[in-house]
């Protein structure tokens, strides 16, 4: 339950805290005094869309803090749970959830187990669709909630089954497509027959082969140059050496080095004249050239950066092949078990489509009994239980919805097509009370249940919401005398005027003005006649 509500820059809400307590608390004012921006502010904490526009003109952040006793909650910190969301003008959200941030839809999650909202524009639980099955089996109770247990559990082991055998190939189709794959790869690779380093070798021909005439060209200047100029000229040189070394024993030394160099030089001169006609490529090794290099990069592409990597690779994918190949045996256990496991669920899936289609019929009687009480006489609910023969869904092979006809003569259509907010104000009330003592949810909010509604009407509303107070914490904005008359608690939430600004008060309500205000609300003035009305339906009440 939720035992203290912060709020705090919420349009004309300056600051203010409210101690709510078990049982029916109603809220009632004056117009315009703030009452919806409380409902605004809960379902901010629960992680609904706020705009900025929302936040006190003047302020730039608005904030909600919301404390809540649930002690059997893991969360929950000496029973209680602390949860607030700052909102600032440039759009930052911080939330929090005992003073760790989370994000809002963590928020959400967490708060839809707490808090539910009916209001004339909310999309609450009861008219999720997906919500309705959850609705019908908390009616039904025990009978199919242990099937739908051993259901569960079975249908996790098939998906986890299911899952294990794609991984595994275990699909045929799957299986011959990648063996046909890898064994493609395997194949083309193979046939590439390539070497180690081989691309580099490849590269440096092509470059050669690039610039084959500008090497021609260079090496032939080069190779005159030292046969003509070089050899030519040192061979003159050692001659003239010759002639005065054996005058002196340095210019002996000087014409032996030199004739180092002359060999050398000849040396040299052989080569170039070699890398000459390395470079003659004739046009078949220069095709041949490109087409390997285009064969080795795309299987770069493909498979690898290097040739080792391409080579790494189809060592992989043949173990891989040979690991597809002996999985058939594997699989096939693996089916068999499927198969066993989906006869189980099939079998209970069926014995909770026959409790779920006759327990509807139930649930749809005491929904249209309390749609009579709450003057809705001619409105009539349908749960409808759909029975899908080719699918297998978490909680069985049943699909639930609830339809509505609210007037004679009229198609029936989805609960979420309800177009008048009294209708379905009163709609909302009617499931509710039904499914009071299987719905775990703690805390329902009701914004202006009564629009649209009075006398009779507001009778059975009035003790329809006492009933459900019994086993969840009500909170409702009423307009009504005979919802504030049923209250445990009633807060009067009024609006003053300070340092020109306007601000929103709230007062928990001491017996004597409890009459008052059920009086004001009764006639608009608070008399000697109102009063004695009030005081007759407070003692309703009591009785």
């Amino acid at each position: 339950m939720i035992t203290t509500l912060h709020i705090k820059n919420i349009g004309i809400i300056e600051d203010i805290t409210i101690d709510f307590n078990k049982g029916l608390n109603v809220l009632t004012g004056e117009t315009g005094a703030g009452k919806t921006l409380i409902i605004d502010s809960l379902q901010i904490i629960s992680g609904g869309r706020f705009s900025k526009e929302m936040i006190r003109k003047g302020e730039n952040q608005s904030f909600v803090e919301l404390c809540m006793y649930e002690p059997e909650n893991e969360k929950a910190i000496d029973g209680n749970i602390i949860i607030s969301r700052e909102i600032n003008s440039n759009g930052k959200n911080m939330c929090k959830i005992n003073g760790r941030m989370v994000t809002v839809n963590e928020l959400r999650e967490f708060m839809r187990n707490f808090i539910e909202i009916h209001g004339q524009n909310d999309n609450q639980n009861l008219l999720e669709n997906k919500m309705h099955l959850s609705y019908l089996d908390g009616f039904i109770g025990q009978e199919v909630l242990e099937k739908k247990k051993n259901y569960i559990e079975l249908y996790e082991q098939y998906n986890e089954i299911k899952q294990q055998l794609k991984a595994n190939f275990g699909d045929e189709k799957e299986r011959e497509r990648k063996l046909d794959l890898l064994q493609y790869q395997i194949k083309e690779i193979e046939e590439a027959d390539l070497k180690l380093k081989e691309d580099d070798t490849l590269e440096e021909k092509r470059k050669m082969i690039l610039n084959a005439e500008k090497i021609t060209e260079n090496l032939q200047e080069a190779d005159t140059l030292i046969t003509e100029n070089g050899i030519e000229s040192i061979s003159l040189a050692i001659r003239a050496l010759e002639k005065i070394e054996s005058i002196d024993s340095k210019y002996e030394k000087v014409s032996n080095e030199l004739k180092s160099v002359y060999y050398e030089l000849q040396e040299l001169a052989r080569d170039v004249n070699s890398y000459r006609n390395d470079v003659d490529f004739d046009q078949e090794e220069r095709e041949y050239i490109e087409e390997r290099l285009d064969l080795i990069y795309s299987l770069k592409r493909k498979y690898g950066n290097t040739i080792q990597e391409i080579l790494n690779y189809k060592e992989n994918i043949k173990e891989e092949v040979e690991h597809i190949e002996n999985l058939e045996e594997y699989n096939m256990k693996l089916r068999n078990k499927q198969e066993k496991i989906e006869e189980q669920m099939q079998q209970l899936a069926e014995q909770m489509n026959k409790i779920r289609t006759k327990k509807a019929g139930e649930l749809s009687n005491k929904i249209n009994q309390e749609l009579e009480e709450l003057e809705m006489k001619n409105a009539k609910i349908n749960v409808k239980v759909t029975y899908l023969e080719d699918e297998y869904l978490r909680t069985g092979k049943d699909n639930v919805t609830f339809y509505i006809v609210t007037n004679v003569g009229e198609e029936e259509k989805e609960l979420s097509k309800i177009a008048s907010g009294g209708e379905m104000s009163r709609t909302m009330l009617a499931i509710k009370k039904v499914l009071a003592d299987s719905d775990k949810m703690p805390v329902l909010i009701f914004d202006e249940i009564d629009t649209g509604i009075s006398g009779k009407a507001a009778n059975s509303v009035a003790n329809k919401l006492k009933s459900i107070a019994k086993t969840h914490q009500v909170m409702c904005i009423s307009h009504l005398p005979n919802i504030a008359a049923m209250a445990d608690y009633n807060y009067f939430i009024s609006k003053s005027i300070y340092e020109d600004r306007t601000k929103t008060q709230i007062k928990l309500l001491k017996e004597k003005e409890v009459i008052e205000e059920i009086a004001r609300i009764s006639s608009g003035e608070v008399n000697k006649v109102s009063l004695q009305y009030a005081s007759e339906l407070r003692n309703k009440k009591a009785s």
